[in-house]
């Protein structure tokens, strides 16, 4: 009977170690690390913001492609009922009622003011504001006819030459380009192309020797006009240009916008980038004209001013008109008119940073829209945008023609 019991002990131990032992077992050697799932965004969440790029992140939207997710969004959820993604652009330019307002706004100092929402803004028509149904801040890939005068003085000219590779440089990859020159008449040097393809043999064409003429001189036949031989305005100096060939800046500005707007392809910023003095002479199209063109295409014109452009002394003196060179402030009603911009340098370093802001600029509008309630016809509607806050500098087009003119000739 005592040897059953110790028999008994002895299960009752060998169990209880059994217990301890596959306890033991159950015990992991050492914490294992927790793996999550891949995170859909790539960069930290601590991660400092990406500075602002002045160039497209991402090839530009087409009416084929998916649009990115960030797009998708912001044309699902509208704010405030405002679309803003360039896919709707897309759909908004398709309808005849619809009035694309590209914006510029700058500190006194120049730099350009960024952050602005559709709320800082006022569109005006016609004196009566308009409730925006459109508002961007992204930027846009360009559509540029350059537009260069190969007729200033050859001195003036060798500088532009020597600048134009960094013209090109300061367009993006995804910005499409076409170069053009005039004097006598125009001439496209390069259809619209990739920047990146514009070869070196284009650039050469569009060089000229320039001219060995218009050089300011005082006196003259051609001098300032004047009353009891005292110029009109006597702080303005009697100067004048020997007369030179024709200059058909008008002629050149049209046929840049014609060629422009057959381009249709994508959402892009449509601009003309002259490079020229302003001057005007024996073009076959008028100011007017022209102007309506620009503004029934959606053009915006952006200048750099050379030579006596360049010359605040000769400023007054460029509005005046001269006998045999028409006026000098032609280019800068352009400007004005669809709401570019102007940068007027000398010198080489200059003119080439010159070639960076203004496309930087160009790119980076504020894109407001909204549906007009005028009816089509061909009269011409004005537009005045404010910014509600102080001391802002507002750029944009004066106005806008509700029936464009009919689709221009091929050429």
């Amino acid at each position: 009977m005592p040897g059953f019991f110790r028999r008994i002990g002895t299960l009752v131990v060998m169990a209880a170690l059994a217990s301890v032992l596959a306890a033991a077992q159950d015990i992991p050697d050492a914490p294992q690390p927790k793996i999550e799932p891949p995170a859909s965004n790539p960069f930290p969440a601590d991660a400092p913001p990406a500075p602002k790029n002045t160039h497209p992140a991402q090839e530009p939207p087409s009416t084929s492609s998916a649009a990115a997710p960030s797009e998708s969004a912001a044309a699902d959820h509208p704010v405030d009922g405002i679309a803003s993604s360039r896919n709707d652009l897309f759909t908004f330019r398709s309808r005849v009622t619809f009035v694309e307002v590209p914006v510029t706004v700058k500190y006194p100092n120049g730099r350009l003011v960024e952050g602005l929402s559709a709320q800082d803004f006022a569109v005006y028509e016609d004196g009566e504001e308009r409730k925006l149904s459109y508002f961007s801040t992204e930027p846009f890939p360009l559509s540029v006819a350059v537009v260069v005068d190969t007729n200033l003085p050859s001195s003036t000219l060798k500088k532009v030459n020597d600048t134009l590779p960094a013209l090109v440089a300061a367009f993006s990859e995804f910005d499409e380009v076409a170069l053009y020159r005039y004097g006598n008449s125009v001439q496209q040097v390069q259809g619209f192309s990739p920047s990146g393809m514009i070869s070196s043999s284009a650039i050469q064409q569009l060089k000229r020797t320039g001219t060995q003429g218009g050089v300011p001189v005082t006196g003259g036949p051609f001098g300032v006009p004047s009353v009891n031989n005292h110029p009109v305005e006597p702080q303005v100096p009697d100067v004048q240009q020997t007369p030179r060939e024709a200059d058909v800046l008008n002629d050149a500005i049209l046929r840049a916008a014609q060629d422009l707007s057959r381009r249709e392809k994508v959402v892009r910023r449509r601009i003309i980038f002259v490079i020229s003095d302003g001057r005007d002479s024996r073009s076959n199209a008028h100011y007017e004209e022209v102007k309506k063109y620009l503004l029934s295409q959606n053009i915006t014109v952006y200048a750099l001013g050379v030579d006596v452009a360049a010359m605040p002394v000769y400023d007054k003196l460029n509005r005046i008109r001269v006998p045999g060179f028409g006026y000098g402030d032609i280019l800068s009603r352009y400007v004005i008119a669809t709401g570019g911009d102007t940068e007027a340098e000398f010198n080489q370093q200059a003119i080439e940073q010159a070639y960076a802001k203004i496309t930087s600029q160009a790119r980076n509008e504020y894109t407001l829209g909204y549906n007009t309630t005028a009816t089509l016809s061909s009269a011409y509607h004005s537009i005045d945008v404010h910014v509600h806050r102080q001391n802002l500098e507002v750029t944009a087009k004066t106005g806008y023609y509700s029936l464009p003119p009919p689709p221009p000739a091929n050429h």
